[in-house]
């Protein structure tokens, strides 16, 4: 169903743009603006919105690196390829972490809202778009591969660089990108349509971390370049402390009122 030849640069006169970073910061822009107007609803500026997601954006991609680098230590060849993010090489599922553990702290100063566990529920709708638009770009450099496949969601390599395996053109493969990239898509409906009126405060945020703990660790095992220990990869084990996080708020969200009435739809 699905053939096409990565992508990874291209070029405008001597210019040389990587869809990567095109994509990641793509990402960041739009999730920011899905999260400034889901806050608006409870009178938060714009400004404090830009700064939150900036310190959200921070702590995120430093994590989804540090991840990354700590479980594919084979990948590395040189200093520069730490930090060379513009060749793809992040792990969502630990900057996903990395941010949440800063959310309450970069939460506490906004005073417009009596429950800032609402601004959570903001910061999931942006950081599940923002990943929805990232994935489009490690399906770019051809990486998170598995092998050989039959499956008919399976990608059908059309030549172009990839930073996993020998790939051999018209044979197809795994992309678990590609399929996060396809169950990103109703996930974020549903986080959407539960938005309209969550049950408790919070409630989108651990939704979030329930689901894509669930999807993401299943997703993970048909990836065959990737460091396991215990047959499981550095994302899985993110997964699994994301799946017992979220168990842990559910119960103490749920228990609690909700101080916030929250509005109808986006705009409201």
């Amino acid at each position: 169903m699905f053939s096409w030849p990565t992508f990874g640069e291209f070029h405008i006169g001597p210019l040389v743009l990587h869809t990567f970073g095109l994509c990641v910061a793509a990402g960041v822009l739009l999730g920011a603006e899905v999260t400034a107007r889901r806050n608006a609803r409870f009178g938060v500026s714009r400004d404090d919105t830009q700064r939150m997601v900036m310190w959200l954006v921070v702590a995120g991609l430093i994590g989804a690196r540090v991840t990354w680098v700590l479980t594919n230590l084979s990948a590395l060849h040189s200093p520069i390829d730490v930090i060379a993010v513009w060749k793809g090489g992040m792990q969502f599922s630990g900057g996903f972490i990395a941010a949440l553990a800063i959310t309450p702290w970069v939460t506490r100063g906004m005073s417009a809202v009596t429950d800032r566990r609402a601004l959570f529920d903001s910061a999931a709708l942006g950081l599940a778009v923002g990943q929805l638009i990232g994935r489009i770009g490690c399906i770019s450099v051809g990486e998170h591969l598995g092998g050989e496949t039959h499956f008919f969601l399976g990608w059908t390599y059309q030549g172009g660089a990839s930073r996993e395996g020998s790939l051999i053109p018209g044979h197809t493969y795994h992309n678990a990108a590609l399929y996060e990239f396809l169950w990103l898509l109703p996930l974020i409906a549903f986080l959407w349509w539960r938005s309209r009126s969550p049950r408790f405060s919070g409630e989108v945020m651990v939704l979030f971390m329930l689901c894509y703990a669930v999807l993401r660790g299943a997703t993970d095992f048909v990836r065959e370049y990737d460091q396991r220990v215990w047959g499981l990869t550095g994302a899985q084990f993110s997964c699994v402390a994301l799946l017992i996080g979220g168990a842990v708020l559910w119960r103490k969200f749920s228990e609690e009122p909700r101080k916030e009435p929250i509005a109808d739809d986006i705009g409201g």
